[in-house]
């Protein structure tokens, strides 16, 4: 993982992240913030989590609330899409006739 690389560089470097960030062509505060990060949590703390999705005990009340929601709402559009459906083949059946 390039930030991990990045940060051993830095801690290496004795904190220099102005000359890491130089090195590696990012910039300096993406230094900064990944060797404050590790330093608060961690090789684990570098993790990309963009687009991991939380687990259910990791959502506040707000987000569960919308979980639920957005459940209902997917519930419902495939609820209407299958009563469109049946009406258009009861409508046939009645041409038929």
């Amino acid at each position: 993982m390039e930030r991990i690389e990045i940060v051993q560089d830095a801690l290496g470097n004795g904190k220099n992240d102005q000359q890491t960030a130089e090195h590696h062509q990012v910039s300096y505060h993406q230094v900064y913030q990944w060797v404050r990060k590790y330093e608060a949590g961690g090789w684990d703390a570098l993790k990309d989590r963009r687009g991991r999705s939380k687990n259910e005990e990791e959502l506040t009340p707000e987000e569960k609330m919308k979980l639920v929601i957005r459940r209902i709402e997917k519930e419902n559009e495939r609820l209407r899409a299958e009563n469109a459906f049946l009406k258009k083949l009861e409508e046939i059946e009645r041409r038929r006739k």
